[in-house]
């Protein structure tokens, strides 16, 4: 398993497709801030959870310079189905290979009911990406709960 990132570490850049098979890249954000967090599978409670409150929270997001970004190792069909379920309003990505889950440690053992099983580690970052489209991390949170993170994070950043 890739060690766990922290602040001032470089961003592991990304080109994922979205729930339309557009390619979304951490470079097409140069000089913004993003959101980008981990999530295990879509349609479920605590994913919805998740992906209501950050589209709740998008004015504010947005407000502060915040931009959002969900990746999960679902297939591009299944995050478009989820999207327009839930009127998700920021990009959800499809890492089906987990590349990228790997490379930001967020994908490997976690307890689930009692049991060690391996897993998406739901996981959320802010990354300042500069100019050049390069990121560096601003805050790594690993084994953040579904429910009530977002109202967490907002209090974190002051959002």
């Amino acid at each position: 398993m890739t060690e766990r990132l922290t602040a001032g570490d470089a961003a592991p850049a990304f080109s994922l497709p979205d729930a339309d098979g557009t390619k979304i890249s951490l470079s097409d954000f140069a000089g913004q801030r993003v959101i980008v967090y981990f999530y295990p599978a879509a349609m479920t409670p605590g994913c919805t959870t998740q992906a209501v409150d950050f589209t709740a929270a998008g004015p504010d997001l947005d407000q502060a310079g915040l931009q959002v970004i969900g990746i999960s190792p679902d297939p591009v069909a299944k995050l478009a189905k989820f999207r327009d379920k839930e009127s998700v309003s920021f990009p959800l990505l499809a890492d089906e290979d987990k590349s990228t889950l790997q490379a930001y440690a967020a994908f490997g053992e976690k307890m689930l009911y009692g049991k060690v099983i391996e897993g998406v580690i739901r996981s959320t970052f802010v990354v300042d990406v500069d100019a050049s489209g390069q990121g560096t991390i601003a805050v790594a949170q690993y084994n953040v709960k579904a429910t009530g993170h977002v109202a967490k994070l907002r209090r974190d950043l002051g959002v």
